[in-house]
């Protein structure tokens, strides 16, 4: 059986995703997650999983972060990215951060069906609204991108919960560990990163953010 797995939370997309993927894949097993957390554990029971169709915004996932980390951690999972972006620049930077394919929301059914078909045959796909053309990424953010990528599941889920602002108590709570725990992930996700402090890992994943630059208030202090 050919093991298909959809990350989207919003409900509505995520079935007419399941619909394209069922053209396309009649007897195809669809797999879906709602949040870059959730797709964690979908991914460690379906090892083997053919295709990983990807909202980049989600509860977990921030820019370009799930997939440069998804991509790091599984390499042979191809990966369609899904986005409400039509910009061709935002197209291309996820294909130069391995995606597959880049599907814009706006999408007709059957050409998403077609982009899965494509994949499915290791193809690349792009919409043809959208010119085909490389991306060269900035040598700051292929080096993040790469750090990133070397992150655990688990380091991964505490620096999009630092990015998004949340203190070390509150991730505690969030992810059922100790206070403890969360310091030990934040000394391992600093040397990693090859940064200092708190508001220097922030700014990292801020550098994989659709628009750079963009990002959430830090908290007073370092969060202790």
């Amino acid at each position: 059986m050919t093991d298909i797995l959809i990350a989207d939370d919003h409900p509505l997309f995520r079935d007419a995703l399941q619909r394209a993927v069922l053209a396309a894949v009649p007897d195809a097993g669809v797999h879906t997650a709602d949040t870059v957390h959730t797709l964690f554990g979908l991914i460690d029971q379906y090892p083997d999983a053919d295709l990983l169709l990807l909202d980049l915004h989600m509860p977990g996932a921030r820019g370009y972060s799930a997939l440069v980390h998804i991509r790091g951690q599984y390499p042979g999972l191809p990966i369609i990215v899904v986005s409400g972006y039509e910009e061709a620049a935002v197209a291309r930077r996820a294909l130069a951060h391995g995606a597959a394919a880049y599907i814009p929301k706006s999408t007709a059914g059957e050409e998403i069906v077609q982009a899965i078909r494509a994949v499915l045959d290791g193809d690349v796909w792009l919409p043809p609204q959208i010119v085909p053309g490389t991306a060269e990424l900035e040598p700051a953010e292929a080096d993040i991108a790469a750090r990133i990528a070397s992150l655990t599941p688990q380091q991964f889920r505490v620096l999009t919960m630092i990015a998004e602002g949340l203190l070390n108590k509150q991730i505690a709570w969030e992810l059922s560990v100790s206070e403890a725990t969360i310091k030990a992930h934040m000394t391992a996700i600093m040397r990693k990163l090859g940064v200092n402090n708190r508001t220097q890992v922030a700014l990292a994943a801020s550098q994989l953010a659709i628009e750079p630059g963009v990002m959430q208030p830090l908290p007073a202090g370092d969060g202790e």
